[in-house]
Parts: C-alpha cells; sequence; structure tokens
C-alpha cells in the first residue's frame, strides 16, 4: 500500500511517500521538499554483532552528482570517497539519533540518505535529517523516537526558518537543532558572533517548528508505523554487578579513578581488571563481558561522586579550567605556529599561506561552495592518548574536529580584498584527555595571528559536561571536561566565540535530551570560561596579530587593471603572463573583475612584476620612456620588446642623431636600449626613438 503524507514547513510542501520504493528495508521514506528529493532508508541486523560493546550504527549522507546536473570530476567519472560535506551532514544526523536507540542494542543499524535532486531552495541535508528520522520511527527498529530537525539561517537581524542554499551560505547563523516531543537533543551551529541571548532564541524558535515536525511524524506512526522488534540485550546482568561490588567495593574503586593523572587512573583499572580476571577466571560467560562491566561500574562511580558530591575525578572544582598554557613561534621556518596546553590535552597548530590560487576546489552538490580559502585540518595520532596503532588517515571523527574549528574562526578572517591569501591551518595533537577540537581552535587563532593574518578578533573555545539525577532539575554542569567526563557524562557541549558572541557550537548528548536551564547554564558557562582562557593564557603569548607575515611567508601584492586588458596581460595561450613568470619567479591570479596578486618571496621580482603589468595595460601616449629589449633586426630599423608581449619599432632614422647605412652599425639582438614613445604609426605600431631620449 503507498501513501503520501505532507504537510507545510516554512512555506514549502514536504512529502513523504511510504510504500512506493525501498520496500526490503526496515523502514523507507521518499522524501521530497520543494524539488530536492532524498531516498531515506532504515535497516537492521537480525542477530546482534558478536564481541562488540558499543551500538554499531552507521549514518551515510550520498550526494549524487546527477541531482544537480553534473557529471563527477576525476578519471573515474562517478561518485567515490565521501566528500567532507557527505561526512559532516552524517555525523549532524548520527549524533541525535544514536541516544534513541537502546543502551543495549547491538544490532547493525544503517541508516542510508541518497540525495537525487537538489532545488536550491530546499538544502537536502536538512531533508534528509527529517528522512533518517521518519524512516527510523516508521520501522521496526527498536527507537525511542521520534525526532525532528529544523534549521535557521539569519540576515539582518531576523531568523529565517529551513533557508535556501544561498541564504544558509550568506547568513549570519548557519543553525541546526534536533528534538524530541519535549527537548533538545542536538545543536551545531557557525554564528558571526551571535549573542548568546540570541542564540538562545533561534535554538527554541528551531525546537518550536520540530514540535509540528515530530506531530506529522506521530500522524505517520500511527497509521503505518511497524511494531518494534525484539532483540537480544547485552545488558550486563545484576548479579555479575553485585559480585565485582563484593570483590571491589565502591570505596576501592573511587580511589582507583580519582587522580589527574590518566595514566595512574589506567594503571589502577588495569590493577582492578586483573583481580577481577583471577576472581572469575571459571566463569567465561562473565569473562566474556567483563570489560564493559567494569567501564560501567567506573561509569556509576564517577556520576555518582560528581552528582551528589560535585567531586570531580582530578578534584577540580564545577567551575574550574585545567592549567592553561601557550606559546607561539616553536615551530622554525613554518609561517605561523602556536602551541595551546589545556591540562593534558595539547595541541600545535601550524599555519601556511599560499595565493589564493591555492584554495581548494569543492566539486559538490552546493553550487553556492566551489572553493575554499580557509582550510582547518586535525590530526589525531595514537601516540596522543598512548596507544599505538598505524595512521589510515583522517576519519569522520578528524575530519569533524577540524571543520569545527574551522568554522569558528571563519567570521574573524580578513576578506580576501584586506588579505590576498589562501590559508591552512593544520591542528596535531600532541596529547589528548578532552576536548582537543577546543584546543586546536585557541592554537588555531594564535597561529594565525603569529602568521600576520590580520584577523578581526581572538576566537576561544571551551567544552562544558554534564551529569544527570533522576529528575530533570537534579544535574550538574561542568566547565572544561577531560576524557573521563566525557566517556563518563551525558553531554559534550562545545562553543567558541569572541568576547562579542558565538561564532560555532557542536553539542553531543547520550541522554534523551537537555532542558532549557541546561543549555542556558552551558552556554553562559562556556562564555565565562573562554573569556578567561583569552585574558590569563592567549593574550599573554601573542595580544594581536603581527603586523606582516612572517620572513618565510610569500609576499603578495594587489593592483587592479582595466578587466577588458586582462586578455593582454595574459597573452595567447597564456604567453604573456607565462613570459612574466618566467623572467620574476613569481606567482600571479587574475581574478575577472581585474583584482591581480603578484605573489613571491623576491620583494623586487614582486615589483619588477608589477612594473611589467602596468606597462601592458597602460595606453601609451607620447613623450613616455621606457627600457626595452632589441628583440629583431629590420633593414628598416628595429623592434624593441618593452614588457612581455609588448613590442614597438624604432625606425633607422630614429637610432641615432647621425646617419646611420645599417642598425646593425649600433644595435645588436639582445641589447638594452632606452627609447621615448612617439605614439602610432600608420600600421597602428608603436612607434619608438632612441635618439630623442635626451631632448625628453
Amino acid at each position: 500500500m503507498v501513501k503520501t503524507y505532507t504537510m507545510d514547513l516554512a512555506g514549502r510542501t514536504l512529502s513523504v511517500e511510504i510504500g512506493k520504493v525501498g520496500k526490503q528495508a526496515n523502514g523507507c521514506a521518499f522524501m521530497r521538499y520543494g524539488d530536492t528529493t532524498v531516498l531515506s532508508t532504515a535497516t537492521a541486523s537480525d542477530k546482534p554483532r558478536d564481541g562488540i560493546d558499543f551500538f554499531p550504527l552507521s549514518v551515510e549522507f550520498e550526494e549524487k552528482m546527477y541531482s544537480v546536473g553534473k557529471i563527477p570530476g576525476g578519471f573515474n567519472k562517478r561518485e567515490g570517497k565521501a566528500s567532507e560535506n557527505s561526512v559532516l551532514t552524517s555525523r549532524v544526523i548520527d549524533r541525535p539519533m544514536r541516544p534513541l536507540f537502546p543502551k543495549d542494542y547491538r544490532n547493525d543499524v544503517t541508516l542510508n540518505n541518497m540525495v537525487m535532486s537538489v532545488d536550491p531552495a530546499c538544502r537536502p541535508e536538512l531533508v534528509a535529517m527529517l528522512g533518517a528520522a521518519i524512516a527510523t520511527a516508521i520501522s521496526d527498529i527498536p527507537f525511542d523516537g521520534p525526532c525532528a530537525m529544523t534549521q535557521i539561517g539569519m540576515k539582518d537581524g531576523e531568523f529565517i526558518v529551513n533557508p535556501s542554499q544561498k541564504e544558509w551560505a550568506e547568513g549570519d547563523l548557519k543553525l541546526t537543532v534536533a528534538s524530541t516531543a519535549t527537548k533538545v537533543i542536538m545543536i551545531e551551529a557557525g554564528a558571526n558572533e551571535i549573542p548568546e541571548a540570541k542564540m538562545i532564541e533561534a535554538i527554541y524558535k528551531a525546537h518550536e517548528v520540530n514540535q509540528t515536525i515530530i506531530a506529522f511524524i506521530n500522524q505517520m506512526v500511527a497509521e503505518i508505523g511497524k511494531p518494534k522488534h525484539s532483540y537480544t540485550s547485552c545488558a550486563i546482568p545484576e548479579e555479575m554487578f553485585a559480585k565485582i561490588k563484593e570483590i571491589v567495593p565502591p570505596s576501592e574503586m573511587e580511589v582507583a579513578v580519582f587522580t589527574d593523572e590518566k595514566q595512574v587512573r589506567e594503571e589502577n583499572i588495569k590493577k582492578i581488571t586483573e583481580k577481577l580476571e583471577e576472581a572469575f577466571a571459571d566463569n567465561e560467560e562473565w569473562l566474556a563481558i567483563l570489560g564493559e562491566a567494569i567501564y560501567q561500574y567506573e561509569k556509576k562511580t564517577v556520576r555518582k561522586m560528581i552528582l551528589k558530591d560535585h567531586k570531580r575525578p582530578d578534584g577540580r572544582e564545577i567551575t574550574q579550567i585545567r592549567p592553561l598554557a601557550a606559546e607561539v613561534d616553536l615551530i622554525p621556518r613554518v609561517h605561523g605556529s602556536a602551541m595551546f596546553t589545556r591540562g593534558q590535552t595539547q595541541i600545535c597548530d601550524v599555519c601556511t599561506l599560499a595565493p589564493l590560487s591555492e584554495a581548494q576546489k569543492v566539486d559538490g552538490i552546493d553550487e553556492n561552495v566551489t572553493t575554499k580559502r580557509y582550510m582547518h585540518h586535525y590530526n589525531f595520532p595514537s601516540y596522543s592518548v598512548g596507544e599505538t596503532k598505524p595512521s589510515r588517515g583522517p576519519g569522520r571523527r578528524e575530519i569533524g574536529h577540524g571543520a569545527l574549528a574551522e568554522r569558528a574562526l571563519l567570521p574573524v578572517l580578513p576578506s580576501t580584498e584586506e588579505f590576498p591569501y589562501a590559508i591552512r591551518c593544520v591542528s596535531e595533537t600532541f596529547e589528548s584527555n578532552g576536548s582537543t577540537s577546543m584546543a586546536s581552535t585557541c592554537a588555531s587563532c594564535m597561529s594565525l595571528m603569529a602568521a600576520g593574518v590580520p584577523i578581526k578578533k581572538m576566537v576561544a573555545g571551551i567544552s562544558c559536561g554534564l551529569v544527570t539525577g533522576d529528575t530533570d532539575d537534579d544535574f550538574v554542569l561542568l566547565t572544561d571536561i577531560q576524557g573521563l567526563e566525557d566517556f563518563f557524562g551525558d553531554m559534550d557541549f562545545k562553543v567558541t566565540g569572541t568576547t562579542d558572541g558565538i561564532t560555532a557550537i557542536q553539542m553531543d548528548i547520550k541522554i534523551h535530551g537537555l532542558t532549557r536551564p541546561i543549555v542556558e547554564g552551558a552556554i553562559a558557562r562556556c562564555r565565562e570560561a573562554r573569556l578567561f582562557i583569552m585574558d590569563t593564557c592567549m593574550k599573554p603569548a601573542i595580544a594581536k596579530p603581527r603586523e606582516t607575515v612572517n620572513e618565510y611567508a610569500p609576499k603578495i601584492v594587489q593592483i587592479t587593471i582595466d578587466p577588458e586588458k586582462i586578455g593582454d596581460v595574459v597573452g595567447q595561450k597564456g604567453k604573456t603572463i607565462n613570459e612574466i613568470i618566467a623572467r620574476t619567479g613569481v606567482k600571479i591570479d587574475i581574478t575577472d573583475d581585474g583584482a591581480v596578486a603578484v605573489c613571491g618571496t623576491d620583494k623586487a621580482m614582486i615589483e619588477k612584476a608589477i612594473e611589467m603589468i602596468k606597462m601592458i595595460v597602460t595606453d601609451f601616449e607620447e613623450g613616455q620612456i621606457f627600457q626595452g629589449k632589441v628583440v629583431s633586426i629590420k633593414e628598416f630599423g628595429a623592434f624593441i620588446e618593452f614588457a612581455p608581449g609588448k613590442e614597438g619599432m624604432v625606425h633607422i632614422s630614429k637610432i641615432a642623431k647621425e646617419r646611420i647605412n645599417h642598425v646593425e652599425d649600433v644595435l645588436t639582438l639582445g641589447d638594452t636600449v632606452t627609447v621615448v614613445c612617439l605614439g602610432k604609426d600608420k600600421m597602428g605600431r608603436i612607434s619608438f626613438s632612441m635618439k630623442d631620449v635626451a631632448q625628453k
């Protein structure tokens, strides 16, 4: 049976078709919003995966290039590795939905979202988010939903619900909020220094819209939703927990976990594990799940001490930030470098500057984003957490952390007119024990300033954690969470910003949503902490951007020419511009509006290249004096090249004051001579004189 459901969503029709396609999936929703079309499916395995202690959820956002009438680039001409946008969208769908599945569920679940058509007025990412939620809600997969997602943009201080691709790209706010019927469960934002109060208003505007979508989904679930299937629980048996507590009393576990040294804590847990392995040597069933049982025991111990006694594992107060340190210029010869340390979290960031031609080209389904001038990359090697494993390149987590720090700094970067450089920051994780993405933001900000990038304001970031009790008003917020508090807590609420407002938010939770007091409290706590970090740590290391770029960075000088003269500078098949580059060793970028950026490390060569370009685009007048090279000798005179691709002729009668019979009597090929312009001859060629130079 085919059923179609529709609703008005922000002035456009959202249509969901059920039962027409994807019938073998556990749940399938054929989504249309405007002309944007996404096929969302939810599938689950029949049995749990053996030997794992986590919920194996996979979320995919597939960008099909035919959706925007393109053939993929490259040799293969087919979609390959997921783009950065695909990875980030998949993460945004994953984060709110994962906590709504049962905690003891170990069946593989895949949420696939295939973008088949893109209407620029209706963002496909939003449609995929809603499609994944609907497909799961109507399926037989255990899920404590439904949930819904709304995006909020802003222009001239006014909110735009579910903005178009263009409005999203050009607006002052890029906010995505997911909600259940009662609480906010996910926040992701990029913003141009939005004040905290305005951000909270936008969050709850989205939450309000989400309630209308949830009512729409509930209608579908009531009419066509499948009964949820039963599953094999992987919960730890209560009798096992009781036995563990007999062998390792809670007081012993408290002593083991409450230390500010991660390595000491791990050694303590290792000793407890060995003790329990010996005690359960004859019970293979319990031995198989002992690791998960110890993890749960450790988690309950930490949560109880934080919630009831406000005691943190490392002894800090709930609002206290770990010891901070910052320095710049620790790496020689790079264009900019900085290191930021917060407790056992340490990031070294290196900034590289290059001509705008080095900007990253983006081949995707959003035609408003074709290049990236600022790139932030984040690396997380195994040694940073004391482990050993081979590097396999960046995973989804690394891409997500890099994108968050990138989003945090974008609002304060200078325009290309002010600073005509492509910029790449790389954050290397030296040590990790909680919120390396926020440390990356702080380190990148300092690295940019050290490189001489004239950012408008300083940006810092911090993460706020949460431990909740049995009621909505029983909770504790934790400033600057370390790894243990992240693993065992309920929330990782990251906020970056300047002194004036928020530039980025990313919120992950493990529970079924946050109340408004928690959201408001976390945002306020993060503001207080980031201002403290800037004032006490970052500003003493480097208070403002350096006046000039680093000595090893390329120097760029920008001039503007008449757009109609661009062809003269480029020359036939690029001959003229390549000649300038060959002679001076510079790089030259020219935009369609006539902006010319000349980049090099030798100031004299940059000036020489600019002089050549100016000569080429100048409309010559009688009386102008030039230096040029003899490139051709004829019986009637010589041709002088005074700029790449630009030549004029000196008639034999204009070479010397006295009469000469042959040009070769005075000139040879390659001679450098000074000439004065006489205007243009009858054939339209520039005419020069050597003998009249002195008179000018």
